[in-house]
């Protein structure tokens, strides 16, 4: 079939997608104006293509998830062999599975530290609000039952449901239905001074530290923290932060949980985020990354001393997903973190960080509003601004990020714009881990032409 026989067909589509689906993160009222961006239809490696035929790269893995690329037919196999033997069985009431058990056994083997045993979950949202359930539960099996409160920091972003979207320091998450968790706090983010202890810092108000102080150790569940941000805008964790939380944890008998949603399963060039800084929390949150989007699948990594206490639990469990250990999901992230240790895809990842940093470099060199480029693996960013020199940001009504974000996708590029927060305009660019270096320069060169595009906008 020829585009322009297809166009009856498409033209259908996007008139039924209107009338009935209902989308995420996205404006309604624009969507039924303008209808669908873009309809795939196929992918294969860095990148897809849509229903009209045209093919762009996918510069943010789609939601920060498809870590191998797409149109992968190893991980279909091990989809469809899966669905042939037993598509679905249950993890409740004590039964199992292969796929969950071994799988189980593979993630903790490479995760920091003495994480030990896996709770497994449908997805990111669904894993942060497990991990504050577990951390709540665990104060409480140990006879603290006040210790109900989680600490989370501006720009994080933790999910959508109740508690992990109430966890989020994103303003414009919170509006949506009213809908909040009373017992999560969001304290002053990335002030390592002031973690350290320093109340002379203009930032200590409001920081991790002050928020303990005040709301009392005692009421404290849980702190959680992105070691990059994600969502935010590729806010990277300062150095010495992590490890000056962890320790104002460890102090006050505060669980420590790190959101590895985005971060995990070799995107930073490690196995995990906190591995760039040698970290090890009590809790881990992960999903995406870890079937690289081909099947729905996360779960939450504990400690020895977790687990063991959750084990002297001798009621049952409130809690558990219809999908958690689902045997088809589980075959496909087994199959997929082999292939990440087969083809040493960690390994490109921290090789590509290197040649993104340069094409950064040629990128500031040549444009003056380029700025703050920041890389740990393919999770990159950069911020554009009206005056790097004196960090003036451009008027509210210049959408930079979202000019360039949309120049690029006309010149079949896609990447992501975080510029909700006022006075920020971020580019995020997070590709497969299977790019290579002449499709990063690909990269680089798009967002080029789109830097001179807005550039002669001003």
């Amino acid at each position: 079939m020829t585009i322009s026989q297809a166009l009856p067909e498409i033209q259908e589509l996007i008139e039924l997608d209107k009338k009935h689906y209902l989308h995420p993160t996205t404006v309604p009222k624009l969507f039924q104006e303008k209808g669908p961006k873009i309809i795939f239809q196929e992918g294969k490696g860095i990148r897809v293509t849509d229903v009209k035929g045209d093919t762009y790269i996918d510069g943010v893995s789609m939601l920060w998830n498809v870590n191998l690329g797409h149109g992968n037919q190893e991980l279909a196999k091990a989809a469809y062999d899966q669905l042939s033997t037993i598509a679905y069985s249950s993890s409740f009431y004590s039964y199992s599975n292969p796929n969950a058990v071994r799988l189980a056994q593979k993630v903790v083997s490479v995760a920091p530290g003495d994480l030990s045993a896996i709770f497994y979950t449908s997805g990111g949202s669904e894993s942060n609000d497990t991990a504050f359930k577990l951390a709540r539960f665990y104060w409480n099996l140990k006879g603290r039952k006040a210790k109900k409160k989680i600490i989370s920091i501006t720009r994080s972003y933790h999910g959508a449901t109740v508690s992990a979207g109430s966890a989020t320091g994103i303003e414009a998450f919170h509006n949506f239905a009213g809908s909040r968790d009373i017992d999560i706090i969001n304290a002053r983010g990335h002030v390592t001074n002031c973690e350290l202890g320093d109340k002379t810092d203009s930032n200590y108000e409001g920081c991790i530290r002050d928020t303990i102080e005040k709301v009392g150790a005692e009421n404290i569940a849980a702190v959680i923290l992105e070691p990059i941000q994600g969502a935010g805008g590729v806010h990277v964790s300062p150095d010495g932060y992590l490890k000056a939380v962890k320790e104002l944890c460890k102090a006050n008998e505060i669980l420590l949980i790190a959101d590895e949603v985005i971060c995990g399963f070799g995107r930073t060039g490690k196995w995990f985020g906190v591995d760039n800084w040698d970290v090890v929390p009590d809790i881990m949150s992960v999903a995406k990354g870890i079937t690289s989007g081909y099947a729905q699948l996360g779960g939450v990594m504990v400690n020895k001393e977790i687990r063991d206490t959750l084990n002297e639990h001798d009621q049952i469990l409130g809690h558990g997903f219809t999908y958690s250990g689902h045997p088809t999901a589980c075959a496909v992230a087994l199959k997929n973190l082999e292939i990440i240790e087969r083809d040493n895809l960690i390994e490109n990842a921290k090789n590509m960080e290197l040649v993104l940093k340069n094409g950064f470099e040629y990128l500031a060199n040549k444009h003056k509003h380029f700025t703050k480029p920041r890389a740990i693996g393919l999770l990159a960013g950069f911020d554009l601004q009206a005056d790097p020199d004196t960090d003036t940001p451009f008027e509210q009504s210049i959408r930079a990020a979202s000019f360039v974000v949309e120049h690029c996708f006309n010149n079949k590029l896609i990447l992501r714009a975080a510029d909700f927060e006022e006075g920020k305009n971020i580019v995020a660019i997070a590709p497969p881990l299977i790019i290579n270096k002449e499709e990063v320069e690909e990269i680089i060169s798009i967002v080029d032409d789109a830097l001179t595009a807005f550039e002669k906008t001003l």
